[in-house]
């Protein structure tokens, strides 16, 4: 059964765990200007990304450290770039895994909890159990890689739903023009995963249970960061957006290339 997690834990927020580390480092970090060094700076963020994985059981739920490190990156590069409405939601699809299992995550970081955790379906192009292939290109029916900034919601064929704007060139900035947003859809539940081992396939959108599309889209419209992960080696080589110095520096983890 699809359930909301509403975890009351004692995890403090990202964002403070983050300014608590920066403290921590400060005397051996800073220099003459009292500015804290960039390695000190990112050896704060590693440890507060990595307590906050660990705090969420992340690793227990199936989602890739991989995709969490990822998604960190690009979320901080939308939040500098001024591009996120909504920052304390983090959005992330995880493609590394087959269909049956509860692979979209929405994480709060600002509270530090885990507020979703459900199943999510992919093209019907891009694979059967696993989507493995994928594409930016209009009729082509396959997911799209990537991170997206959640839009408006409008009522449309498939009832209440979530536009979502592609930020990858080349990888997913069609995403509007291929009408790919976040629905229901009745072919995204448990039962017909265990029945014929996968679960049903849209034409490339996001598409989430009925019985938790309106909370989902209602927590993460208007200007959150959703990232659509897979360890494609195309993808990883291609996006600008976690292409960053200090990439592997966040958290271990590795991904096959599919």
């Amino acid at each position: 059964m699809n359930l909301r997690i509403s975890k009351k834990t004692y995890i403090l927020p990202f964002i403070v765990l983050t300014s608590l580390f920066s403290l921590k480092v400060s005397s051996i970090g800073k220099k003459s200007t009292g500015v804290i060094a960039p390695a000190a700076a990112a050896l704060a963020t590693v440890s507060a990304a990595e307590m906050l994985y660990g705090q969420l059981a992340l690793d227990s739920l199936g989602l890739s450290r991989e995709a969490f490190q990822y998604a960190l990156q690009g979320h901080e590069n939308l939040q500098k770039a001024g591009k996120l409405a909504n920052e304390d939601i983090l959005s992330i699809v995880d493609f590394s895994l087959p269909s049956t299992k509860k692979r979209l995550f929405v994480i709060d970081l600002a509270s530090g909890q885990l507020l979703f955790n459900t199943l999510v379906s992919h093209g019907r192009n891009s694979g059967r159990e696993m989507a493995t292939n994928f594409s930016n290109a209009p009729e082509s029916f396959k997911s799209s890689l990537g991170f997206y900034i959640t839009g408006s919601t409008y009522r449309g064929a498939h009832g209440y739903s979530l536009r979502l704007e592609g930020e990858e060139q080349g990888i997913n900035d069609n995403a509007m023009e291929r009408g790919i947003v976040m629905h229901a859809a009745d072919y995204v539940n448990e039962k017909l995963g265990r029945v014929q081992g996968y679960i049903g396939r849209s034409l490339g959108c996001p598409a989430v249970p009925v019985s938790l599309h309106k909370k989902i889209i209602g927590k993460i419209r208007n200007g959150s960061c959703l990232f659509i992960y897979s360890p494609n080696q195309q993808y990883l080589s291609a996006s600008r957006m976690i292409q960053l110095p200090a990439q592997k520096q966040y958290l271990s983890g590795s991904g096959n290339e599919a």
